[in-house]
């Protein structure tokens, strides 16, 4: 509480420092899954094939839990910075796709007539048709998906050992049987989660203010 801008190097650096980490990974990891889930969501939404033949992969993945990522991204990948981040883009993308899909489907028909009376280009159809009826059910998936990506992280922080993160900070406090910080860092995974997600509602009333 006193110094959380300590820096004794390695590991041993104060909570706003393991909190940096932690963000500058999901930051990474969550910009990587939005943008293919949206691209992939689009795309599915758009193609009733890809769609039919594609959902029951996306659901039976996205139901794996981020820990059990852990291991296989550790050996396939073999450092810690990339697997984490692998383990927060396969968290995060799901929830993106999905509802970027679902939107695209919900495009009212009426829009979809307008777009063949006016004889509306692939390229105006998409930014004037498409995304802004779709804008409401792309940022829901977007502010699922930056809670998850901070959950995911914090989970597979605790799991790899020897990187800075308040995953990490968790882990060697509970070691240590210092309680008091481990409550400490639960205070600030909460208050990083909130404002994560006001972040995300602020951008969507910037983007789209009528929603």
């Amino acid at each position: 509480i006193i110094d959380p801008f300590f820096d004794n190097g390695g590991t041993d650096v104060g909570l706003f420092w393991q909190s940096v980490a932690s963000l500058q990974r999901v930051l990474i990891g969550y910009t990587l899954a939005a943008i293919v889930g949206i691209a992939a969501g689009i795309f599915v939404g758009l193609n009733s094939f890809a769609n039919k033949a594609l959902d029951p992969l996306f659901q039976f993945l996205r139901t794996v839990p981020p820990l059990a990522w852990v291991p296989i991204a550790l050996a396939a990948l073999q450092q810690n910075q990339p697997a984490a981040l692998f383990v927060i883009f396969i968290t995060a993308v799901w929830p993106i796709l999905i509802n970027t899909a679902v939107g695209v489907q919900q495009i009212p028909q009426d829009y979809i007539n307008v777009r063949k009376v006016l004889q509306l280009s692939q390229k105006k159809f998409f930014f004037k048709i498409l995304i802004p009826s779709a804008l409401p059910y792309i940022f829901t998936g977007l502010r699922i998906a930056i809670g998850l990506a901070w959950l995911a992280i914090i989970a597979a922080e605790i799991v790899m050992s020897g990187i800075v993160g308040i995953g990490f900070f968790i882990w060697d406090s509970y070691q240590n049987n210092y309680i008091s910080d481990i409550i400490l860092a639960l205070v600030y995974i909460g208050a990083i989660g909130l404002m994560l997600d006001r972040f995300m509602a602020w951008v969507q009333t910037l983007i789209s203010p009528g929603e």
